[in-house]
């Protein structure tokens, strides 16, 4: 089938922050210094060639597109400035927004003005929809669920995983299609008898355990900052710790509410440091908050290459996990008071609607990395494994 060309896709991939790559000849310098190079994945060149002539599906279809880690090597080297990383990090929001059926992450990374107002409403909406249901506030200890009801809180809840499931499997079938059938990957070959199911199982743990979660190759190939930094001031240490600090929150919160559920916990009742659910909560949030806090920081000085051009989505989303964060462990802190503190209910209206928009908006914005770099990763460990290989194979 003759691949359709796109005359606009450098212009278009220029509106998600990409360089001018016009720049590029190809000299292969960049591939040549890329740590995560190999024989069937010659990147960022075959991608900024890809924009240079407009084969847009080709670059939605490209694997390697979510392997690559940000460390600026490329870009250190390149001859003519053409910043190749930097273009890798605009089509990858590129291929979010196409992903995305609703046009909301195309208007997030290409309208700041309108992305941030729709940021602010959408709190504004959360505040406002469930302080229309709220109870008196109690004079002794905080009771927070009195003041927002839990059930109007769970209920919202799951009314806003369901649109963030739906929105992410929507991206996610989008993405693995293309993904599919270019690499010439069906569903017999996945789960087509067991050899395919063992080889699909090695696939998924490397590219979910080993590399989305343990970050292997990022410690291994792309830690630029291992000479001068220590372990917990290193990039792969930051946006990891976000994530894995977002990801136990998240369970925290699901195994609170189980607990709840089975009659051993009220939700938002005071236990002890020690108790297993708000020790998990506790360090998860510690994680959060110093990895989103690292990460602003490095922005507001532009120290690294690899974060001197972030958009204001980047911006929103960090934005969003600081103040859930820090909102967090300051209502922590107001559970704990002898007396119950006025502002700690505001703080806690004003913290479930970050949290709830945090939430919604994730499939839109950076956190959408976390879902969509799994699957590419699962796909390039798939067809690195051939029939008759172990699973262990695609751990590379």
């Amino acid at each position: 089938m003759t691949a359709q060309v796109d005359t606009g896709l450098l212009s278009d991939l220029q509106r998600f922050g990409a360089a001018d790559v016009s720049a590029c000849f190809s000299c292969g310098t960049c591939t040549a210094t890329c740590p995560l190079v190999t024989d069937d994945a010659t990147f960022p060149r075959r991608m900024i060639r890809y924009a240079q002539v407009g084969l847009r599906d080709k670059l939605l279809s490209s694997k390697e597109l979510w392997t690559c880690y940000a460390c600026s090597e490329c870009s250190e080297t390149c001859p003519t400035q053409a910043e190749p990383s930097e273009f890798m990090a605009a089509a990858r929001r590129y291929a979010i927004a196409n992903y995305d059926r609703t046009g909301l992450a195309r208007t997030m990374y290409t309208r700041p003005f309108v992305g941030t107002f729709i940021a602010v409403a959408l709190a504004a909406f959360f505040a406002l929809f469930m302080y229309a249901g709220h109870g008196p506030q109690s004079v002794g200890s905080l009771n927070i669920f009195g003041f927002i009801p839990e059930e109007l809180i769970h209920n919202l809840g799951i009314g806003v995983m369901v649109l963030v499931f739906l929105a992410g499997l929507a991206g996610v079938a989008t993405m693995a299609h293309g993904l599919g059938r270019a690499g010439g990957i069906t569903w017999r070959s996945v789960a087509g008898g067991r050899p395919a199911l063992r080889r699909s199982l090695g696939a998924l743990w490397g590219a979910l355990a080993v590399e989305s979660l343990g970050q292997r190759r990022y410690r291994a190939d792309c830690d630029t900052d291992a000479a001068r930094l220590p372990w917990f001031r290193r990039r792969w240490f930051l946006h990891a710790g976000t994530m894995w600090g977002f990801l136990g929150l998240l369970a925290a919160t699901i195994l609170d509410y189980g607990l709840a559920v089975v009659g051993i916990k009220a939700t938002g009742t005071p236990v002890p440091i020690w108790y297993p659910v708000r020790l998990l909560g506790t360090v998860s949030g510690l994680l959060l908050v110093y990895g989103a806090s690292m990460l602003i920081l490095q922005r507001f000085r532009a120290a690294e290459r690899s974060v001197r051009h972030s958009t204001a989505a980047d911006w929103t989303f960090l934005a969003l996990v600081w103040i859930t964060g820090v909102t967090g462990f300051a209502i922590e802190i107001a559970l704990y008071l002898p007396s119950a503190p006025a502002w700690g209910y505001w703080l806690f209206l004003f913290h479930v609607a970050v949290a709830m928009e945090l939430v919604l908006l994730a499939p839109f914005m950076k956190f959408a990395h976390a879902v969509y770099r799994p699957v590419a990763l699962f796909f390039l460990a798939l067809a690195q494994v051939r029939p008759g290989e172990s699973s262990g194979a695609a751990d590379a």
